[in-house]
């Protein structure tokens, strides 16, 4: 019902309460149709995740309440997310990440999410925001060698076999995000722990294995003797990490 509700709310704002409740061990993403929502109340409870589109850019919520290891998880994106929250109730190990995506062979690492954070009264043990970079992509595998080619009997030698290929190096990881946070003036300053590390760099690409030498082989008269084998390629380096991101902290 709260879910239909959700979707009745964004379609038309008066339509009903708009209240967003994940339940105990579970997903729910918040719909990508606006760049701009407003909530009324968002609860997460015990080990649920509210993931935000990348999208979205800016998030208003006037009652926020997390339980025990519960998260709000921000895709990666172009755009900071400016998220402003009236009331936060924030129980024991419950966080804000907004890290950047891993790389691949075909995607370069995402960095993390740039966030404008806001609460105007917060009840916490402790604030909780990760925003590091994502692992830069792996280098890639060096490629075998040839075998070498086997001898005949009407000529002596077998091939020798051919080197592996060096494996390529690592990528960079991407940067950490800039996160930006607005507390109330009471909310002690050891209690906000945000992580805008750089990610690391991607693992070295292997390098090839070498290709056995032709095998030796028995004839009439004589015995061919095999080749040698190739040389292995080498390994490549890994990435170097990303650029750190930066934190600044306001008291309201």
């Amino acid at each position: 019902m709260r879910k239909l509700c959700l979707l009745a709310a964004f379609i038309s704002p008066l339509a009903c309460a708009q209240v967003v409740s994940v339940e105990t061990n579970s997903l729910m993403r918040l719909p990508n149709t606006a760049s701009t929502l407003q909530l009324e109340r968002l609860e997460v409870a015990d080990y649920g995740t509210l993931l935000v589109p990348s999208n979205v850019t800016e998030l208003t919520v006037k009652e926020l309440r997390l339980g025990h290891e519960a998260r709000i998880a921000i895709v990666p994106g172009e755009q900071a997310l400016d998220m402003k929250v009236s009331r936060a109730d924030l129980a024991e190990g419950s966080r804000i990440t907004a890290r950047g995506a891993p790389g691949t062979y075909e995607k370069a690492a995402r960095a993390g999410r740039n966030l404008n954070l806001q609460f105007k009264a917060l009840n916490a043990p402790q604030l909780s925001v990760d925003a590091r970079g994502g692992t830069g992509a792996p280098g890639f595998v060096g490629l075998d060698g040839a075998n070498g080619q086997d001898p005949g009997c009407t000529w002596g030698q077998a091939g020798r076999g051919f080197d592996g290929s060096d494996g390529s190096d690592g990528q960079p990881g991407a940067p950490g995000g800039l996160v930006r946070l607005e507390v109330p003036r009471d909310f002690p300053a050891q209690l906000i722990k945000v992580d805008v590390a750089g990610g690391a760099g991607g693992p070295a690409g292997p390098g090839g294995k070498p290709g056995a030498g032709g095998k030796s082989k028995g004839c009439l008269v004589y015995r061919a003797d095999g080749g040698k084998s190739g040389r292995p390629g080498a390994d490549g380096q890994p990435g170097p990490v990303g650029a750190a991101g930066s934190v600044t902290v306001q008291h309201l």
